[in-house]
């Protein structure tokens, strides 16, 4: 089985905006009073609510005269609220995600429907007494409907994420280029197939909309907290967060997507993105880029088709080794954008350089896995590397050693 997933933008009436705004604070609420009562049980007892445990807790909840109003949620709702905590709580112990946080109503809000809802007439018809509401869908929608996720921005718009179920087995292979990446922050992203080195300029989206920004934040922290002039002026903040997300997204997209759609494998190195941010003179930039989702892109894209995402471990020393000879420099500052190898004199571009490298150790990564892949593009040597990881596939694969310097 096949899953695949399309997001569509809703058109809610004003009453079923009331509707929606009602049940997203009621699985808001619950989460919130399902987290503490787990963290009082883990401080009490040393072991967290299971799933069964804080489900037992609604119907008494929705019997008490205070908290009666859960009984006009949409049960399921709450239930899958209770399954998403408890995930993101197993996510926590296995050092998947962090700690779960409690949810604002200043925030994005959402809300799963584990079933029952359909497509109808071009609309999304929701479960409860939410009914129809106004949809656009702008591909079909595949398979059996699994999972619905309904959400509203903090700009006021609405989004159903449909998850579906398709018939069928995941695709494999072994015909298209290997590309390696080396991400960074003048440049996005420089690629090479083997043949040739490509620049993607780093497009500063951030930087685009900073002076508009900075003056919509000054003239919000004007009003007066509280009022109704406030509440609406924060959705025109919003909207130009909104547009900052919307233009990297369609970055990250379009590129993504170019590289994926020629490809058998992409090679990355695994970024650590949290520890990069401490770098407070780097942090705004790197946070602005958009590194982790593009990978995630580019990971989705490439399983879709039957392709490989391969991640290089960070310490493997991309940029301190000659892609020619080998030879491994043992320092090597930021600021050093072009070298010369000191055992065979290649001049090398550092970006590109370590493209070329990170590609060849994916390859000998894919080949020491047991994967088909044909290395168009260049010879590639077997050589050792540092830990790393091959996404997609039947194992993960761990090389010895590091190289030792020529």
């Amino acid at each position: 089985m096949l899953y695949k997933a399309i997001q569509v933008r809703l058109y809610p009436d004003k009453k079923q905006q009331i509707q929606l705004a009602q049940t997203f604070g009621c699985a808001r609420w619950w989460w919130n009073y399902a987290l503490n009562k787990s963290i009082e049980a883990y401080k009490d007892t040393g072991k967290g609510l299971g799933r069964s445990a804080l489900n037992a807790l609604l119907p008494t909840l929705k019997k008490a005269e205070e908290t009666e109003w859960l009984k006009d949620c949409y049960s399921q709702v709450l239930q899958a609220t209770t399954l998403n905590l408890t995930t993101a709580y197993k996510n926590f112990f296995e050092k998947r995600a962090g700690f779960p946080r409690f949810k604002s109503k200043h925030g994005k809000q959402s809300i799963q429907y584990p079933q029952y809802v359909k497509v109808v007439n071009g609309n999304v018809k929701l479960p409860g007494n939410i009914g129809e509401v106004k949809a656009k869908i702008h591909r079909p929608i595949e398979g059996t409907i699994k999972t619905v996720t309904v959400s509203k921005t903090p700009a006021g718009k609405y989004f159903a994420s449909i998850l579906t179920e398709v018939e069928g087995e995941t695709p494999t292979t072994t015909q298209g280029k290997i590309y390696g990446i080396d991400l960074g922050l003048k440049h996005f992203a420089v690629v090479t197939d083997g043949e040739k080195v490509s620049k993607y300029d780093n497009p500063k989206h951030l930087a685009k909309h900073e002076k508009n920004l900075k003056r919509k934040q000054q003239k919000l922290a004007r009003k007066q907290k509280g009022s109704n002039s406030r509440h609406k002026y924060r959705k025109v903040v919003a909207k130009v967060y909104e547009r900052v997300s919307n233009s990297r997204q369609d970055f990250l997209h379009k590129l993504s997507y170019k590289l994926v759609s020629d490809s058998q494998a992409v090679i990355v190195e695994n970024l650590y993105v949290k520890g990069m941010v401490r770098n407070h003179k780097l942090a705004k930039a790197i946070s602005d880029v958009g590194w982790g989702t593009f990978i995630n892109f580019l990971s989705y894209k490439l399983e879709r088709k039957g392709a490989k995402l391969v991640e290089i471990d960070r310490w493997f020393p991309s940029s301190k080794l000659c892609s020619n000879c080998f030879y491994q420099v043992s320092e090597m500052l930021l600021e050093v954008r072009e070298w010369t190898c000191l055992h065979c004199g290649t001049h090398h571009d550092r970006d590109g350089n370590a493209a070329i490298n990170i590609r060849s150790e994916g390859i000998r990564m894919l080949k020491a896995d047991g994967s088909a892949v044909s290395a168009v593009g260049g010879e590639v040597r077997p050589r050792l590397g540092r830990k790393s990881k091959l996404r997609h596939s039947p194992a993960s694969t761990e090389a010895p050693s590091a190289y030792a310097a020529g």
